[in-house]
């Protein structure tokens, strides 16, 4: 006995290349407002977050729409639109990359812009999985389960990308990291959470397009469908948009931190400044001796009066002393560099967190062999060195070459930096009293590994970083967005230490409270806290996203074994 599939008649006659040119124009719109939630090319508004609520109903009403729907080949295409979201998204998310590649490893145009392409065309992937997904369910399960399931399968895909591919860059989350309502969930389920709420409010405005059923309003049965549907999204994401407008209260301080910002400008690990690193040493530690100047009271740009600290208070003497990633080609196992450094622990009386390169031989196979290490460099109050923390996620095609004999042309990429070996211990290091964990860089982009530090006992969080890689771009104001995630994940005080900025102390709620501007010698003196509670999301990670995981495949694979529905 066969079934027949009653479909609609405009979409029996449309034109399959003008329904696919259609697709392909959602897909695209969704690419550039999805871009528009995210910072461009320096601070992001907060109202600019809004965009978020909207960015992918073009793309949702492209895969739910009902002449999509009875498209012959209804998967593939929009597999193919959420493949081109995805590509076009990545391109414009992180054109930085283009510079990077060109600027400062010296690939020619045409291979760096090769290679942005390459990365995007990898993680597009991630849009079509999405959409596919979706066009699966809506072609087998219908429309409502369509809609309600949208919001669960996209952290579904995100947690697929943050294990797979290992670059969870600029997550839909990481939009609303002003939104101190929404970001009450990033505690318990971390950047997924929010965006499970941000893909419903999508929907919600994707269904009132779509003229959905009355599904949720049994109780509005004289008020059309569509209206109630808009009605309903419009109060929804209203509502919780308001919180990018209701600042947190402010967190408590009780120690002060100097920040070194020594302004390299190009100069990357392990480049000489100009200086031989004794000049930089005694540049760096005259510079670590001065504790009284103004700062910013919150993000570059975004405010632009400074604050003058008053410079008789006792409170400005440093607890601790941070020098950014790798300012200068210091080796951790250097007895003069060593004793430099406790010797500035003991005149300043504050502990020490330094970047430098450590090197470890060893016998391999009865050879000598040897391991070079992004690290940094702990010291005691009164001098001693207590250890250091090597990195443990090392940045492809910067530090290492992953799959050297796939990717053999891109050893001159890390000519400049040499290869480094990734370290495997989160540690936590005491200072006074308190414990401090320490990550470099793009570090900061895993947090369900930055949540381990807090789980072995950090009470503050440290993050050196060189972010002269990415040159005047969105990049670096991207990296701030992500680490201020982390400190609302962990509810812990993170101190940004940057070679050329954003050199910032941000509060367990994500907010800047000082900074210091970008592309200048100077360092910040910052209050901050210690936090010791631990929230869900660091005792048990990513167990929500886990979770939108198994349900998504257990939909997928029901509708897998059912029958087309009718539109």
């Amino acid at each position: 006995m066969s079934t027949t599939v009653t479909e609609p008649a405009a979409a029996k006659a449309s034109n399959p290349t003008a329904a696919w040119y259609t697709q392909a124009l959602l897909a695209l719109l969704t690419a550039l407002l999805l871009d528009l939630c995210f910072p461009l090319a320096g601070p992001m508004p907060a109202w600019q977050g809004a965009i978020a609520w909207i960015a992918l109903v073009p793309l949702l009403f492209a895969v739910l729409r009902p002449r999509a729907f009875a498209q012959r080949r209804y998967l593939r295409n929009i597999a193919l639109a959420g493949y081109l979201s995805g590509i076009v998204w990545y391109v414009l998310n992180s054109y930085w990359i283009y510079r990077t590649m060109n600027y400062y490893a010296g690939v020619p145009p045409s291979g760096a812009a090769g290679i942005l392409l390459l990365y995007s065309l990898v993680l597009g992937l991630y849009f079509g999985l999405f959409a596919w997904g979706l066009a699966l369910i809506r072609k087998r399960l219908g429309l409502i389960p369509a809609l309600c399931l949208a919001p669960i399968l996209w952290p579904a895909v995100e947690i697929l990308a943050y294990h797979f591919t290992r670059v969870p860059w600029d997550q839909l989350g990481y939009s609303q990291v002003d939104n101190f309502w929404l970001t009450r969930i990033a505690p318990w389920a971390g950047t997924y959470g929010v965006a499970t709420v941000i893909v419903a409010g999508n929907v919600l405005f994707t269904a009132a397009l779509l003229k959905a059923p009355r599904f949720p309003f049994v109780f509005a049965r004289k008020i059309p469908a569509q209206l109630c549907w808009l009605a309903t999204a419009l109060i929804f994401c209203g509502v919780l948009q308001i919180g990018s407008w209701t600042p947190p209260p402010p967190a408590p301080t009780s120690a002060t931190a100097l920040l070194l910002q020594v302004d390299l400008g190009t100069q990357n690990i392990p480049r000489v400044t100009g200086f031989t690193w004794q000049d930089d040493m005694a540049r760096f530690s005259a510079a670590s001796l001065q504790d009284c100047r103004p700062y910013l009271p919150g993000i570059p740009h975004l405010v632009n009066h400074e604050i003058q600290p008053n410079c008789t208070a006792s409170t400005l003497d440093p607890d601790l002393i941070v020098w950014p990633e790798a300012p200068s080609p210091w080796i951790d196992e250097d007895p003069s560099f060593r004793a430099a450094m406790g010797h500035l622990a003991q005149t300043t009386h504050a502990g020490i967190i330094a970047g430098d390169i450590a090197q470890q031989y060893f016998l391999r196979n009865g050879k000598p062999a040897s391991a070079t290490y992004n690290s940094a460099s702990v010291f005691a109050a009164n001098g001693k060195y207590i250890g250091r923390y090597d990195k443990i996620h090392l940045v492809p095609f910067g530090e290492y070459v992953p799959y050297q004999r796939f990717f053999s042309w891109a050893g001159a990429l890390v000519d400049q930096i040499g290869t480094f070996t990734h370290g495997w211990r989160y540690l936590t290091f005491p200072i006074q009293s308190h414990r401090y964990g320490i990550f470099i860089c793009y570090e900061s982009i895993f947090s369900n590994e930055v949540r381990i530090f807090a789980k072995n006992g950090a009470q503050v969080f440290v993050n050196i970083s060189d972010d002269a890689w990415y040159g005047n771009t969105s990049a670096p104001w991207q990296h701030l967005n992500m680490a201020r995630m982390r400190a609302i994940e962990n509810h812990r005080w993170i101190l940004l230490d940057t070679n050329n900025g954003i050199t910032s102390a941000i509060d367990p709620e994500g907010r800047v409270t000082q900074s210091i501007p970008r592309n200048q010698f100077s360092a910040l003196v910052a209050r901050y806290g210690f936090e010791s509670d631990l929230t869900f999301y660091t005792r048990y990670g990513d167990i929500y996203a886990f979770t939108c995981a198994a349900i998504s495949l257990a939909a997928l694979a029901l509708a897998a074994t059912r029958r087309r529905k009718s539109a």
